[in-house]
């Protein structure tokens, strides 16, 4: 008869974030933990003082993480002119394309959309990405006349002075620099840094602002960032226990000052997750909400406990696997660990087979 095989029992430690475990289908991810074993069966020597069972389930890692819901990010508006401020919107005013963020010396600093910030001059015989982003927007507030090229030929020239006389102000058929600001779309009025009324000098910041729509939002610390990947699929829970979809729209690396006589500064992963149902936030403004993100998921595997795990003489890992009144050594191959189990394959391994647990 063959002796029986040396092993070891293998005390599972949880490491680095919480791991979930979801006992639905989902989506296919690469294994985490693997690697292949050798070594035949053998009939184990003692009984173990417990046992487990096999199970077949979908296995996830995942962590769950404090979010807030909102409108996202604040960005704020700074003046590149001096003088007066003469108009504010109020704080919870939508402002969109063509209209004034605010106004300076009695003219209004105008919105438009675009990713690209003004920090020039526009006028004839200029070229540019700004350029074109400023053609872009007079023809979608439906002026016309000219190409959208990013040349500032005289004929953009044109469709500025028709919009500055509808907007009021000098008609001179250049922009300059201060009176426009750029959005990547229409923006929520958060805060005002100044009142009406108060000197402004150039990058002195005029008001705070945010996106339209309710988003959740969370810093993440460096070592976790790789739970945010964009277009990434989210779990959002709602102060009133609701769930709903989610997906990551930004992902950003933002430096955090220190506190108050704190010279360190901080790297945070800043992430804002979108949700399709804005019905279902409607009734929340500033609200806490969690957010789970699945980085790694195996649907309809094999799983144990980690702790079943044998460390093998020979190397790798088995599972004693149990009879009435026997038992015997297999050799398995691990694949994903999550929230103490893992998932394994191996010869004669199957689903409600009953494995040994160390006391």
């Amino acid at each position: 008869m063959t002796p029986p095989a040396r092993r070891t029992r293998m005390a599972a430690t949880a490491g680095g974030v919480a791991l979930l475990l979801v006992a639905a289908a989902g989506v296919t991810a690469s294994l985490g933990f693997g690697g292949g074993v050798r070594g035949a069966a053998a009939e184990a020597d003692t009984a173990p003082p417990a046992s487990a069972t096999v199970t077949r389930q979908t296995l996830a890692d995942a962590e769950t993480v404090d979010g807030e819901l909102g409108y996202g990010p604040s960005r704020t508006a700074a003046s590149r002119l001096p003088g007066t401020v003469t108009a504010l919107p109020d704080t919870g005013v939508t402002v969109r394309r063509g209209k004034a963020l605010y106004a300076v010396d009695g003219d209004p600093v105008v919105l438009l959309y675009g990713k690209v910030p003004a920090y020039r001059t526009l006028q004839p015989g200029v070229e540019g990405p700004d350029v074109e982003q400023l053609e872009r927007n007079l023809k979608a507030l439906g002026y016309t006349g000219f190409t959208v090229d990013g040349e500032y030929t005289w004929a953009t020239a044109d469709a500025v002075r028709a919009w500055q006389d509808d907007l009021g102000v000098a008609v001179t058929g250049r922009v300059e620099l201060g009176r426009i600001a750029y959005a990547d779309g229409p923006v929520r009025v958060e805060s005002h840094q100044l009142d009406v009324g108060a000197a402004v000098q150039p990058g002195q910041a005029v008001l705070t602002y945010t996106g339209t729509d309710r988003l959740v939002t969370t810093e993440l610390d460096v070592d976790d960032q790789r739970l945010a990947k964009r277009g990434g699929p989210v779990e959002v829970t709602l102060p009133d226990g609701r769930q709903v979809a989610g997906k990551i729209s930004t992902v950003e690396t933002v430096v955090k000052s220190g506190a108050a006589g704190d010279s360190g500064a901080e790297t945070k992963i800043e992430v804002v997750v979108t949700v399709n149902d804005q019905k279902a936030l409607a009734d929340f403004d500033r609200a806490s909400a969690k957010l789970s993100f699945t980085v790694s998921e195996r649907p309809d595997v094999l799983t144990v406990p980690v702790a079943s795990l044998l460390a093998l003489a020979e190397g790798g890992y088995g599972l004693e696997i149990l009879g009435e009144g026997s038992s015997r050594i297999v050799a398995v191959t691990t694949g994903l660990f999550a929230n103490g189990r893992v998932e394994i394959t191996g010869d004669g391994v199957t689903e409600g087979a009953t494995v040994g647990m160390p006391s």
